[in-house]
C-alpha cells in the first residue's frame, strides 16, 4: 500500500504576501497540522545558506560547550532556532530503523600493518625528498669542514717545511767567512728604513760607448704574436769592477771624487733591505779615497729569480729550476733581450770616447757608460759608472733607455700563466713579479734613476716549454718612467741615498786596508769584516765544478753573448748548470 503525503491546510492572507499574522483570524474553523512554535527567519542575499536540517547529527554526542560541532559552514548550533526534534507522527518517513542502516563513505585510505619495508617506505615517502636534501646538505657541509681542516693542516705543515727549505737554500753565504777575518760592525736593516738624505742633481763627467736605436715594433708584441728570443754569439758584454775600470782610475788620479763605485754596486746597497739572498761587496780604503768593488765570480754579475718569493726552489744546484741555475739563465736572457729589441741597421749614437773595455775590431753590445758625480758633502763627491742600453727619439730629442727582462720559468711556482694573463691582466702579472722579485725590480729601477734614463723597458720572456731552459720567447714589452715606477713600488730616493751615505760615512772612519760588506744569509742585516790585503785575489775565488760533474751542452745549445776574456762569467756558469 502506497502511503499518502498530506500537505495540510494552507491559510490564506487577504492583506498581502506571506503567512497571516494570526491564522485563527482568517480561518478560525480551519485546523492546522503545521508544527507549532517554528519561528520565521528573515532571509538576506548577503547571508550564506546552510542546511535546512542535519540528519547526520548525533544528539547523543552533542557538544556540551554549545559550540558548533563541525567547523564546516552550515553546521547547526545548539542555540540555533531550528534546533528541534522531529515529530515522527508528523514525518513518518523519519524512521529510526533507517538511520541504523545509513553509512557515510570514508575517503581515508585503509590502514596498513606497521611492519615490512613497504609500510616504512610509504610512511616516510612524503618527507623523503626533503629529508634527503637535508641529509645531502649536511654531508656536504661536513665534507667542506673536513676538507678545510685538512687544507689548513697541509698548508701549515707545508709552510713550515717551506720555511725550513727556504732557509736551508739561502743559508750559504755568498763568501766563505775565514777565521782570521775580524768583524768590525753589524748593521740591521731596520736602521736603514729610517735614513734619509737628499743629493743635488748629478753632473756628467764623461760618456763612453755607442748606442743603437730602440725598435718600437716590440711594443706591439703580445702572447698571440710572440717572438723567439735570438742569440747574439758575436757581441761582447762586460761586467768590469770599479778598480779595474781605466776611466775610474784616471778620474781617481785627477782627484775628481772621493768615493767610486758602479751602478750595480750602488743599487745593491740602496735596495739592501729588500734582499734575501746573501751578497758581498769589497771595500778598499786607499789614502783618502774609497772604492766599492765586487769579487770575480760574484753574485752581483747574475740576476736573482724568485728571491722574495715564499715558494721554495729546488736545492740541487744542477737542477734547471734551482736558484743558481735560474740566476744564470736570467742573466743570459737579459743580455740577449737588450740586443734583440734594437734596430740593428748600423746607425748608432756615439759619445765622447769608445767603449773603454773593448779591443779594436771587437763587436760590442749596445751600451753607453755615463760617469756621473754626486755631491755627498762639502768636500766629498761620489763618481759612479752608470749604464744605458738604447736610445730613442721623442719630439726630435734623444732619450736614454734601460732594457731589462723578466723571465718565467714555470707557472706553477709563480701561480700566474703569462700566456693567459699577460694580455688581459698585465697588472696582476706585474704585481706577482713585484712580490716574487721585489729586490731585482728595485735594483733595476735604482740603476735607471742613477743613469737618469728617460724610460725603462721591461720585457716578459718565457720558456718555450717549462723543462726547456735553452729556448725562450718574448711575450711582451712594457715601458715605465723610472721615478713613476719607483713611486709605484714604494722605492724612496731619499732613503736610497741615506743608506749609501751612512755606509760611506762608516767606511771613511776605517783605516786604510781592505774590507768586505756581507749580507747575512739568514738574518736581515749586514756585517763588515776586515780582511787581508791579498784576499779574493787567488785563494778566495769560487772554485768551478770538478770536470766529472761538468756536462758540456750540445753544439746548438751553446749560449749566446760570450763575454770578452774574464769580464763576464755567464757563459761558464751556464755551462755548469746544463743537464
Amino acid at each position: 500500500m502506497v502511503g499518502v503525503f498530506e500537505v495540510g491546510a494552507v491559510p490564506f492572507n487577504p492583506d498581502g504576501w506571506g503567512p497571516p499574522d494570526s491564522t485563527t483570524a482568517t480561518a478560525p474553523s480551519t485546523t492546522t497540522t503545521l508544527p507549532l512554535h517554528v519561528p520565521f527567519a528573515p532571509f538576506s542575499r548577503s547571508e550564506k545558506l546552510g542546511r535546512i536540517a542535519d540528519f547526520t547529527r548525533s544528539f547523543a554526542n552533542a557538544n556540551p560547550s554549545n559550540r558548533p560541532s563541525s567547523g564546516k559552514p552550515g553546521a547547526a548550533s545548539s542555540e540555533s532556532p531550528f534546533d528541534f526534534s522531529l515529530d515522527l507522527d508528523t514525518f513518518p518517513l523519519a524512521n529510526p530503523e533507517d538511520d541504523s542502516s545509513f553509512r557515510l563513505v570514508d575517503a581515508k585510505p585503509p590502514t596498513r600493518p606497521k611492519f615490512g619495508p613497504k609500510w616504512r617506505f610509504n610512511q616516510h615517502r612524503p618527507q623523503l625528498p626533503q629529508r634527503r636534501d637535508e641529509e645531502v646538505e649536511a654531508r656536504k657541509r661536513e665534507a667542506e669542514k673536513e676538507r678545510a681542516r685538512r687544507d689548513r693542516l697541509y698548508n701549515l705543515n707545508r709552510s713550515n717545511q717551506n720555511q725550513q727549505r727556504r732557509e736551508a737554500a739561502i743559508f750559504k753565504s755568498s763568501v766563505d767567512i775565514q777565521p782570521e777575518w775580524n768583524m768590525l760592525d753589524q748593521i740591521p736593516f731596520s736602521t736603514f728604513s729610517k735614513l734619509s738624505f737628499s743629493v743635488p742633481e748629478p753632473e756628467d763627467i764623461l760618456l763612453c760607448g755607442a748606442l743603437e736605436y730602440y725598435d718600437r715594433s716590440f711594443d706591439r708584441i703580445t702572447p698571440k704574436n710572440e717572438r723567439r728570443l735570438e742569440r747574439f754569439k758575436n757581441r761582447n758584454f762586460f761586467k768590469v769592477t770599479t778598480t779595474d775600470d781605466p776611466v775610474i782610475r784616471r778620474l781617481a788620479n785627477e782627484d775628481k771624487a772621493t768615493v767610486f763605485a758602479t751602478d750595480t754596486i750602488l743599487a745593491t746597497l740602496m735596495c739592501a733591505p729588500r734582499s734575501v739572498y746573501s751578497w758581498d761587496i769589497v771595500i778598499q780604503r786607499v789614502g783618502n779615497k774609497l772604492f766599492f768593488d765586487k769579487r770575480d765570480g760574484s753574485q752581483l754579475d747574475l740576476l736573482s729569480v724568485h728571491e722574495t718569493s715564499q715558494e721554495p726552489l729546488p736545492e740541487a744546484k744542477d737542477d734547471i729550476n734551482s736558484a743558481y741555475s735560474l740566476s744564470v739563465e736570467a742573466a743570459y736572457i737579459n743580455q740577449n733581450f737588450s740586443q734583440q729589441v734594437l734596430v740593428r741597421d748600423g746607425n748608432k749614437v756615439s759619445f765622447d770616447e769608445p767603449n773603454p773595455f773593448a779591443n779594436e775590431g771587437d763587436e760590442v753590445a749596445s751600451v753607453a757608460y755615463r760617469y756621473r758625480r754626486w755631491k755627498l758633502d762639502n768636500d766629498m763627491y761620489l763618481i759612479a759608472r752608470c749604464e744605458v742600453q738604447s736610445v730613442v727619439e721623442v719630439n726630435n730629442q734623444k732619450s736614454f733607455l734601460t732594457l731589462n727582462a723578466l723571465n718565467e720559468f714555470d707557472p706553477k711556482y709563480s701561480g700566474v700563466d703569462w700566456r693567459q694573463k699577460l694580455e688581459t691582466q698585465r697588472g696582476a702579472v706585474l704585481a706577482t713579479e713585484l712580490k716574487n722579485n721585489a729586490n731585482k725590480l728595485a735594483k733595476w729601477t735604482a740603476q735607471s734613476i742613477l743613469a737618469s734614463a728617460d724610460l725603462m723597458k721591461l720585457g716578459y720572456v718565457s720558456r718555450v716549454h717549462p723543462r726547456d731552459h735553452f729556448n725562450h720567447v718574448i711575450l711582451g714589452v712594457v715601458g715605465y718612467k723610472p721615478r713613476d715606477f719607483a713611486a709605484q713600488i714604494n722605492l724612496n730616493t731619499a732613503n736610497m741615498w741615506g743608506i749609501v751615505k751612512s755606509i760611506v760615512d762608516l767606511c771613511m772612519k776605517l783605516n786604510e786596508g781592505k774590507y768586505v760588506l756581507v749580507k747575512d744569509p739568514s738574518k736581515p742585516q749586514v756585517r763588515i769584516y776586515e780582511v787581508p790585503a791579498d784576499a779574493f785575489e787567488n785563494d778566495y775565488v769560487e772554485e768551478p765544478l770538478p770536470e766529472e760533474e761538468q756536462v758540456q751542452p750540445p753544439a746548438e745549445d751553446t749560449e749566446a753573448g760570450e763575454p770578452n776574456g774574464t769580464t763576464n762569467d755567464v757563459e761558464a756558469k751556464e755551462t755548469e748548470t746544463q743537464t
